[in-house]
């Protein structure tokens, strides 16, 4: 029976299965192969996946990375060759697989995708307007399109004259492939974002939010039907020793942590305002305390760690008992290599045929 039916059937059936399983089944025969390389892996059903990349502080090659598979719970080595060295990740265009790549070194801004699962890389078109350092922010707009906003940064230095900051904002579509200027920006929210974002962004409720890492942090928001910007306070911003955006079911949330492993959850309610929502135990708080603690989230789970062998901290859906109750868990740090400092990102592993994107 399973040999009679249609691709498109079976590609619907393999969009259930966790990429390991997913892997397996398209080396079972052609007709498999053919139907589980057009499936997209259903993310509603599986948590996200840790990457773990290292820093250019590090030793260890810019091209490697470890990636954590939540279901089996082990580590995998990847290599990604074909990203240039002098790249830096930004973030995730989680349900897609990819990796958002900037330049570093301080030349002006040339975004690029890769798939860490495929190898497949390319460069976006170069922006309207050359910049350096802008924040850049990434909406999903389904599972096969998203959109690029590209904020403040700095212009280039005309003949005779100083690089000034770009009060300007970009969109690049990945439908229409290319870059539109979206209008004009208050400098004073240029200068903050240039300066003090470190790129990753959650959109919520029609808005794009960047949070700034100058103490007390705050948070820049652009508003996508008005044109219009607003800052945000954050809940014990001048106290925290770090803090994070992160996504949850549309609704934008705070996680931060103190110094003596005190770690919080905060959600944006009415008028702005926000309320606790999780703390998390004093037995993981302490496994986290000793500096230099980082957060990154994605729609369904939120991770905190410091280095790649040091063990992290994963707050996600309980999947076992009730998809509605989140919980939080230790992950034991990878031990194949020689312990380094990582920009951590969570992804879900997209394993399909090349898109017309890539």
């Amino acid at each position: 029976m399973w040999n009679n039916l249609p691709s498109d059937l079976l590609a619907n059936i393999f969009s259930y299965l966790p990429p390991p399983s997913l892997v397996r089944a398209m080396a079972t025969c052609h007709h498999w192969h053919h139907s589980a390389t057009s499936a997209t892996t259903n993310i509603h059903h599986h948590p996200p996946w840790f990457i773990a990349l290292p820093t250019r502080t590090t030793t260890i090659p810019t091209h490697l990375c470890f990636i954590h598979n939540p279901i089996q719970t082990t580590w995998h080595l990847l290599n990604l060759d074909n990203v240039p060295s002098l790249s830096r990740p930004i973030s995730t265009i989680g349900s897609q697989g990819l990796i958002l790549f900037k330049p570093s070194g301080g030349v002006p801004l040339r975004l690029s995708v890769c798939n860490p699962f495929t190898g497949q890389f390319r460069h976006l078109p170069s922006l309207q307007k050359p910049r350096t350092n802008p924040a850049v922010g990434v909406i999903e707009v389904s599972t096969s399109h998203f959109k690029v906003y590209v904020a403040g940064g700095m212009s280039e230095a005309t003949s005779g004259g100083a690089a000034s900051y770009e009060p300007t904002l970009e969109m690049f579509d990945s439908r229409t492939n290319n870059w539109i200027l979206m209008g004009s920006m208050p400098v004073e929210f240029a200068v903050r974002l240039t300066v003090w974002t470190p790129n990753e962004s959650v959109y919520s409720c029609g808005v794009l939010y960047w949070m700034t890492s100058a103490r007390a942090y705050s948070i820049m928001g652009y508003e996508m039907g008005t044109n219009k910007w607003k800052k945000l306070s954050v809940p014990m911003g001048d106290t925290l020793e770090f803090a994070a955006l992160v996504p949850h079911d549309g609704k934008l949330r705070v996680v931060g942590g103190s110094h003596d492993g005190d770690v919080t959850v905060w959600e944006l309610g009415e008028e702005d305002n926000w309320k606790v929502i999780e703390r998390m135990s004093v037995e993981f708080g302490k496994r986290l305390v000793g500096g230099g603690t980082k957060c990154v989230g994605i729609e369904g789970g939120v991770c905190l760690y410091r280095d790649i062998g040091s063990g992290m901290v994963v707050w996600r859906r309980d999947r076992d008992n009730n998809k509605d109750k989140w919980k939080w868990c230790w992950i034991e740090g990878c031990n194949r290599v020689e312990n380094y400092p990582i920009k951590g990102l969570f992804l879900h592993p997209n394993l399909a045929a090349a898109s017309t994107f890539i």
